[in-house]
């Protein structure tokens, strides 16, 4: 039987959190970071700080044949690679600085894996690239613009990228050991480096899928039929948040296990929660 530190919110129920995972401690959110990146493009577009369609030129320095758009990075159609080239297996975004983003963008036109425009290609390098555009356009590092234009509208304070350490939970291993998290404060940060609560990442959910806040969820979100979702995975966290048209909403955070055993259990929320 699993014993996996499990945390699960959903609209129905009370939070519930087994095997020493909490509500209110401060776990990784890896991609689930990119809700917040899309939703502060979007929110800058629509006071006029840019515009979606903007050429990735106007606010970086890269070749000018790209034909890349703001907005071709957010829906993860800019051809880019998943990861940045090059990565180490062990700790790899540890290195992946500004200055290794900064490298990429000259040869941007040379690293694509199909034409722009052309099909989806999940990539974490694309909203590398889409947070270095924002903090550019906003004139401000890329979590202070999170907290203008997504969180401090929301009222939502427990989302950080360096949470206070003595509330930060972390997967254990063999007797109890802690095991080292990610580093993913760096350049990586707009795609998957943030922490937050779980009840403040479920508040996150609620509030821009199912009340709508900040107006029609961002391009990040994926949606079939009645179901809007993402999901997030560093080295040992993995989340699932998800809702329904109907108003449903779930949120889930295992530390430790796999990523499919995590997706698995929301969706199967999901489904109940439908049925209700």
């Amino acid at each position: 039987m699993s014993r996996t530190p499990t945390c699960v919110l959903t609209s129905a129920t009370e939070p519930q959190a087994v095997h020493g995972h909490s509500p209110y401690r401060f776990v990784q959110i890896g991609s689930l970071t990119k809700v917040l990146t899309g939703t502060a493009l979007m929110r800058m577009s629509e006071v006029g700080a840019l515009d979606i369609d903007d050429p990735v030129e106007r606010w970086l320095k890269v070749p000018q044949d790209t034909g890349i758009t703001l907005r071709h990075l957010v829906d993860h159609t800019a051809g880019l690679p998943r990861q940045p080239p090059g990565l180490p297996r062990r700790n790899p975004y540890l290195s992946f600085d500004n200055a290794a983003l900064h490298a990429l963008l000259d040869q941007l036109n040379r690293i694509t894996v199909r034409p722009v425009g052309e099909a989806r290609e999940y990539s974490n390098l694309g909203y590398a690239v889409l947070g270095a555009a924002l903090s550019i356009a906003a004139k401000a590092p890329y979590e202070r613009v999170v907290q203008d234009y997504v969180l401090e509208p929301l009222g939502i304070r427990e989302i950080t990228s360096c949470p206070p350490e003595e509330r930060c939970l972390y997967a254990t291993g063999v007797l109890g050991r802690r095991l080292r998290p990610w580093a993913l404060s760096g350049a990586i940060l707009p795609a998957g480096g943030m922490w937050a609560t779980p009840h403040a990442a479920a508040d996150l959910v609620r509030r821009l899928l199912v009340d709508q806040e900040l107006g029609e969820p961002a391009p990040t979100w994926q949606t079939a039929g009645k179901v809007t979702w993402h999901t997030g995975a560093t080295r040992n966290n993995s989340v699932f948040a998800g809702a329904l048209t109907n108003g449903a909403w779930v949120l889930v955070h295992r530390l430790g296990g796999t990523v499919a055993d995590t997706d698995r259990t929301g969706a199967q929320l999901l489904a109940r929660l439908g049925k209700g």
